[in-house]
């Protein structure tokens, strides 16, 4: 029988171990686990002890779930990202002034994340779910963060993620991109209308003032999403409620 894995072997099996149960929305078995690590079931019980010890991990009569640690790891990540109780006003706000879901995402050193929404955790069909942000260049908030970057620093954020074709309307080519971002910087507020998913339009308004992009450059958006066939009766009055939110937030000093 192979020993239980060890060194930096047994901390990528033990992350493996936290995603896979992150990823699903049931419990998951020991002996599933091991099927999908390919490894044996020792290793993995080797492995779930420190885990579910330090909390990150619960075990109960179905499978393993995530932990009461994961919540504390959750509101630090949002902390140190600026998602305060300020954050959770504003969206709170424009949630209930525009009767939509809305979102926070951010931009930092070199990633983009959704960093908190009103949409409940519940939730199965919200097409921006929190978390790492994979389709910035279809987002709208996507959008609003690499606007805001340098030409440089916005192409090597686009050439490590890619610019896939999501839907037919997802634009992929790099000149016809940068000529949205420029429509983007000079209209103050970015759009997307069925490019990440066909079925839902998205707008988004920045909430940090222009910076040099450097290490540790942290920037804010703020938006919200919409039923794609709404956008055309919708668009102007959500416009005006992100625009007078994200003011009022500033100029308030409590932007994220």
């Amino acid at each position: 029988m192979p020993a239980p894995a060890s060194g930096p072997r047994s901390v990528d099996r033990a992350l493996d171990i936290l995603d896979a149960v992150a990823d699903t929305d049931r419990p998951v078995t020991a002996k599933a686990l091991a099927r999908r690590l390919g490894c044996s079931l020792s290793t993995v019980y080797h492995l779930l002890g420190p885990l579910t010890g330090r909390g990150h991990l619960t075990r109960t009569g179905e499978g393993y779930v995530p932990g009461p640690r994961a919540v504390a790891l959750h509101r630090s990540f949002q902390r140190q990202l600026g998602a305060g109780l300020g954050a959770a006003e504003l969206l709170r706000r424009v949630r209930e002034t525009a009767g939509l879901p809305a979102y926070l995402t951010v931009y930092r050193d070199g990633r983009i994340t959704m960093i908190d929404s009103t949409t409940p955790a519940t939730a199965q069909d919200d097409p921006f779910a929190p978390g790492p942000e994979v389709r910035a260049h279809a987002t709208a908030h996507g959008k609003m963060l690499l606007a805001q970057l340098p030409r440089a620093v916005r192409h090597r954020y686009l050439d490590s993620h890619g610019m896939a074709r999501l839907t037919e309307r997802t634009i992929t080519g790099a000149e016809r991109f940068e000529a949205e971002l420029v429509r983007v910087r000079g209209d103050g507020v970015a759009v997307s209308i069925g490019e990440a998913d066909p079925a839902y339009a998205c707008l988004a308004v920045p909430l940090t003032p222009p910076g040099d992009g450097g290490p540790g450059r942290v920037a804010h958006a703020l938006s919200v999403s919409l039923p794609a066939e709404d956008f055309p009766r919708r668009h102007g009055e959500v416009r005006a409620v992100l625009t007078r939110e994200a003011a009022r937030s500033v100029s308030g000093g409590r932007r994220p």
